[in-house]
Parts: structure tokens; sequence; C-alpha cells
């Protein structure tokens, strides 16, 4: 496995989207999925997946605490690509009960525990479904988005997931995005263009202000790095 995510790696440098996705999809076998949370960066691998939707499995995570916009564009998206079936994990009600009981309905605010508790109720626990029996799971990531994913490669090996992860918008940089973005006409949640980059849970995600970092957004009330646990086992650095 090791010299075979080598050589794709290597394959895969100045590659487009176009000619990446195919290679990568076509030189692994077993159970291949895409996780989108329809923000800019899933929309446009999206666009680019929606051909090879026998090949891969599209799913989101229904936390119930999501933005009505966010929602919007998850219509828009199935009504562009109609032949792409989107998947939706949601949380088990019975976690979430026994978490407002204890913390309240927005106990997250009171302590990082608390946040990260509701995260992997709400986010990591429906992954862990999705991507279970995955051989192949396609990200979002880019190197841009925070210092943390910068040693990041376009192929790695998962070992908390057992899995292999495809980076494909690694070296891509916000403008080129959006420059595909609005080439294809792809769906973009509204939020974005009042300064909400990286959208998560409504409670839990704010505009950016000028000049701040592209996570900033997230959980502004705490200090230090900033993740709900999706990515930590592979973001180097973690």
């Amino acid at each position: 496995m090791k010299e075979k995510l080598e050589y794709l790696n290597n394959a895969l440098k100045g590659l487009p989207l176009e000619e990446a996705i195919p290679l990568v999809l076509k030189s692994f076998e077993g159970k291949k999925v895409f996780s989108t949370s329809f923000g800019i960066e899933d929309q446009l691998l999206t666009h680019y997946i929606a051909p090879y939707g026998e090949l891969v499995s599209v799913f989101t995570l229904d936390t119930g605490r999501q933005f009505s916009e966010t929602y919007e564009v998850w219509q828009r998206t199935q009504n562009k690509y109609p032949n792409l079936i989107i998947d939706t994990y949601f949380p088990e009600q019975e976690d979430i009960d026994n978490y407002v009981k204890k913390q309240g309905i927005n106990g997250f605010y009171n302590s990082v525990e608390n946040r990260k508790e509701c995260c992997r109720i709400r986010k990591v626990v429906p992954l862990q479904k999705a991507i279970k029996g995955a051989d192949l799971w396609i990200t979002g990531l880019r190197a841009e988005q925070s210092d943390n994913r910068e040693s990041l490669h376009f192929l790695e090996w998962d070992e908390a997931n057992q899995l292999v992860k495809f980076n494909p918008l690694l070296h891509y940089t916000l403008k080129e995005v959006e420059a595909l973005i609005n080439t294809y006409n792809i769906p973009l949640n509204s939020l974005y263009k009042k300064g909400y980059l990286s959208i998560g849970c409504a409670p839990c995600t704010r505009a950016l202000m000028e000049g701040e970092p592209f996570r900033a957004g997230r959980w502004w009330w705490e200090d230090g790095k900033k993740e709900c646990g999706l990515h930590i086992h592979t973001d180097k650095n973690y």
C-alpha cells in the first residue's frame, strides 16, 4: 500500500480534477465514499464526482443544527445533479436526548469538552457509520485551510479508520475553487458571500471579520486548535 500511495501521489501532481478523480477511483477496489457538507470545496468536488456516481457513494451528515441556507443549497444540488444519490446520516436520538438532559440544548458553549462531545454525537458517530467498510474516503480538505493541513498528501493511509483518504483539492487555492464554481455555475451556499467561508452547525458558525483566517468563524469562543474530530486522525500534528 505504501508504494502504491507514493506512486499515485507523484502521478497526481499537476493533474486537473477531471483527470485526478477518475485516476484514483479506478486505482482502488472496494467501497469508495465522498463526504459532503455542501461547503464550497465539497460543491466543487460534487460536480466532478457526479459522473462517477456508480463508483462512489456520496453522503452527508445532518446534525440537526444546520442553517436553513445549507438545506436550501442541498436541494439545489440535488436539482442540478438529479442522478446523484446523496445518503443522509443522522445522530442517534437517544444520544441527543441524553446530552440535552445533562448539558442543556446549547451546553457546548460552556466548555471545550462539552463542545467536543456534541461534535462526537452529531458528527463523529454518524461518520463512522457512513464510512464503515469503505476502502477510500474522498474529502474537500485544502492545505491553506489551516497550518495543520499543510503537511498532508493527496492520498494518505488513515490508520484509525483503516482506509485511504483522498484529498483532491489539497493544493487548490480558494480563488481557484471559486473560479471553477463560477465557471460551471455550481450551486453555492448563500451564506458564503456573507463571509461564512467555513459553514458548520448554525450555533457554532459566524461570519469572518476582515483579516481573520479561514477557520476563525468556527467555535469562535474557543482558543487554540479547533476541529470537530472528523479529520483528527489523519491531519498530521493534531
